[in-house]
């Protein structure tokens, strides 16, 4: 198996399980069981579980933002485009499996003692409030307007996590179209 072959298969098991069971409860051992690469094959790809886990998060970033901004690029309307964010978080909190936030998970675990996964959820959580603030300035808005509507989302995130419900998407939603009729 080649090299580029062995990563996808380690990140694609370390996603699964990382995400679904948190990061200290797995072991590279389960990793390795579960991607099928052999042991010391994982440990050239990654010598240190921290850096499988910066890698699981910065290859989650760019498909979790890839697929947010193909979403509300179906809309025209910038305003639309921002309620949009909502729709497509709903969605997301509705999926099989979903388990809140990656990135707020990582942190959560790792984030006091790992440097690397703190400035992955720090790179994360700062472009997703700088997609906002581009959305809100199609929309002709207040730049301030794309901090309040990333802490909506930030909390409906957390919320969706603890409760496993998507209603706080809707939630927010609503919050975030009384914001923009505000201004």
């Amino acid at each position: 198996m080649d090299r580029a072959l062995a990563r996808e298969r380690v990140l694609d098991a370390a996603e699964e399980l990382f995400y679904g069971r948190g990061v200290r409860s797995v072991g590279m051992d389960e990793v390795r069981g579960a991607s099928g690469v052999s042991l010391k094959r994982l440990y050239q790809l990654f010598p240190a579980k921290e850096q499988l886990v910066e890698a699981y998060l910065e290859r989650r970033d760019a498909r979790w933002r890839g697929q947010l901004a193909a979403y509300v690029e179906r809309h025209e309307e910038p305003r639309a485009r921002i309620l949009a964010v909502f729709d497509w978080l709903g969605e997301w909190f509705g999926e099989p499996g979903f388990r809140g936030c990656a990135w707020i998970n990582a942190y959560g675990e790792l984030g006091a003692t790992s440097a690397g996964v703190a400035a992955q959820v720090r790179a994360h959580k700062r472009a997703f409030r700088e997609y906002l603030g581009s959305l809100v300035s199609d929309a002709g808005l207040p730049g301030a307007a794309a901090g309040q509507l990333f802490l909506l989302a930030e909390g409906a995130m957390v919320t969706a996590g603890v409760t496993r419900s998507a209603e706080p998407a809707a939630e927010a939603r609503e919050a975030a179209r009384r914001l923009l009729d505000a201004v």
